[in-house]
């Protein structure tokens, strides 16, 4: 890959992002969330902007789609096996292990696409574009900070990181989204009482992405590297 579509892939990353936001402020105040997933289609055409980027000048091979497929598997997957504990899933950490290894694009594609087709089974609605966005985010941020090259060295780091990726961006984002979604008249002290209310579950959230790190994140990565480093796929890092 030359430098200037590995510019251009970095660039169409950024704005995936920026637009996936836009998408869901238009949703929010011109739309009243009442088009949400025509919100989230958007957000998951975005998402693979990237990919079409990189893709461009060479003819993609299947085993590229196939391992982000997989990673959003996995992350549907653990969703649902763990749907009793609320709040308390494996997904997020998937999503950061996958920026991590995979590269800042396929760490959005990741966590907007694992939201998208884990509510098929939790259930669709306005919140979704909002968790399409935090856990897409996540996953490129991740991307962005860490590498599989000295994740074995900074792993207590990037579990850190973890849990507060889950309770600050992930929680914040969603708090806010139920802020749009049931306060009618705004002032402070309501405002102020939905992001105290979902400080237990952000802080059950977090705690597990840090625990998830802990127990899979070196097998993964390590596994993840090998495979990338063998066939020379999604070199987007």
């Amino acid at each position: 890959m030359n430098a200037k579509k590995l510019i251009n892939s970095k660039t169409a990353a950024f704005f995936s992002v920026i637009f996936s936001a836009l998408l869901i402020g238009a949703g929010v105040f011109l739309l009243k969330d009442r088009r949400y997933m025509l919100i989230s289609l958007g957000i998951v055409f975005l998402s693979f902007v990237p990919f079409a980027m990189i893709f461009e000048g060479r003819k993609p091979r299947a085993r590229e789609i196939t391992v982000t497929a997989v990673m959003i598997a996995i992350g549907v997957v653990g969703r649902a096996a763990f749907f009793m504990v609320p709040q308390f899933k494996p997904m997020t950490a998937v999503v950061i292990i996958s920026g991590i290894a995979l590269g800042r694009e396929t760490g959005f594609a990741v966590g907007s696409m694992s939201a998208f087709v884990s509510n098929m089974l939790a259930g669709q609605g306005p919140w979704t574009p909002w968790q399409m966005f935090a856990l897409g985010l996540i996953g490129f941020i991740s991307g962005i900070i860490f590498t599989d090259r000295n994740f074995q060295s900074k792993k207590i780091l990037v579990c850190i990181y973890g849990f507060f990726a889950s309770f600050v961006v992930y929680g914040v984002i969603l708090d806010t989204s139920s802020v749009m979604m049931t306060v009618y008249e705004m002032n402070f002290q309501t405002v102020l009482s939905v992001y105290l209310l979902g400080i237990p579950f952000n802080l059950i959230h977090g705690v597990s992405t840090f625990l998830f790190l802990m127990l899979i994140g070196n097998s993964m990565i390590r596994k993840l590297s090998r495979i990338k480093n063998k066939f020379g796929i999604l070199l987007c890092n």
